[in-house]
């Protein structure tokens, strides 16, 4: 656990440090999510509402392509009690403004289970994240995204196989 922190805080502190933001924010959102079982598929798998919460940052790298890591709570997994996962995520976006108001992103997303440790799932899990943002009035914006899961939420010992699948729908500020 100690190791899967400092990795985290490692990231974010290089992150930031190299670079200068152009832009910080917060975020916050509903999750529609569920489990992708690759076998057979635990009864009462029903989709998980959830929230999502987190901060932003963005670095422009051209008048039309900028970098944005975000680092954000959220409650994820599905329905039944014993298959709700919560995540310290930390998604990392290549976004290209399509217009000035309109743009699309994609990339990796790092996340890190922050309950119970012991429990048959995977502490830390690797998913892919795409996103369309649509900035209304100056400094607000609402977004979409489809996040999937490219590591197994179960841990190794485990039978079953599973990967996460998470829509989110959220509403942010830029505050500078």
């Amino acid at each position: 656990m100690k190791k899967i922190t400092l990795l985290v805080l490692t990231i974010l502190a290089t992150t930031t440090s190299f670079a200068q933001f152009d832009l910080f924010g917060v975020r916050a959102g509903m999750n529609i999510s569920n489990l992708d079982y690759d076998s057979e598929v635990p009864s009462g798998n029903a989709h998980r509402n959830g929230f999502v919460v987190g901060f932003t940052a963005q670095y422009g790298i051209t008048d039309k392509f900028s970098v944005a890591p975000e680092i954000q709570f959220s409650a994820e997994g599905a329905k039944k009690d014993e298959l709700r996962l919560d995540y310290l995520n930390l998604p990392v976006f290549a976004k290209y403004a399509v217009t000035e108001k309109l743009s699309v992103g994609l990339g990796p997303q790092l996340g890190l289970k922050i309950h119970e440790f012991e429990d048959g799932f995977s502490n830390l899990v690797f998913s892919g994240v795409a996103g369309v943002e649509y900035v209304f009035f100056d400094d607000f914006y609402v977004d979409v995204r489809y996040v999937y899961g490219v590591t197994n939420v179960y841990d190794d010992e485990q039978v079953l196989e599973a990967k996460s699948s998470n829509i989110q729908i959220g509403l942010g500020i830029k505050i500078f």
